[in-house]
């Protein structure tokens, strides 16, 4: 399932304050559980847990904080554009400014991992990451994450 199939325009934020990642977790933990506080802690408690395990810094200032969850009945994920970016103990030190953010039900973990190679393959590509950073609103950002297609057709929009 592309990971566009797992996103709506109301998990597409754009967050000013400035924060740390356990503040990031909390905000796309709430996207993620539709504002319900039991699913919140729950899905918030699971990508705190996956990032004790390590970083899901990929790199190039990206972050895909992810988890199973009970919590879910269906994958969802959550997208998060920082205006100030934050510590993730990324690989390469950069701080992060892109969080694509996931929870699946328990289980699915093949389409989890089947999404992950997806987003980290989307967000490997260089113009792709420009584009997103470079999206001149919300509107503009939404418009560019749920279109589906190739990072080529993603830069043009």
């Amino acid at each position: 399932m592309p990971y566009t199939d797992l996103l709506s325009a109301g998990r597409i934020v754009q967050v000013v304050e400035p924060g740390h990642r356990d503040q990031v977790l909390d905000a796309a933990a709430r996207l993620l559980s539709g504002g319900s506080p039991e699913w919140t802690q729950a899905i918030a408690d699971g990508l705190r847990a996956r990032e004790a395990v390590g970083s899901t810094g990929i790199g190039r200032g990206v972050a895909i904080p992810h988890c199973r969850s009970a919590a879910c009945r269906e994958p969802v994920a959550a997208f998060l554009r920082l205006n100030h970016p934050v510590d993730f103990r990324a690989h390469d030190g950069q701080p992060v400014d892109l969080v694509f953010a996931m929870a699946v039900p328990e289980d699915r973990a093949q389409q989890h991992l089947d999404t992950l190679s997806e987003l980290a393959g989307q967000f490997a590509d260089t113009g792709f990451r420009e584009a997103v950073r470079d999206a001149p609103g919300i509107t503009a950002l939404r418009t560019l994450l749920l279109r589906a297609g190739t990072p080529a057709q993603a830069r043009r929009a």
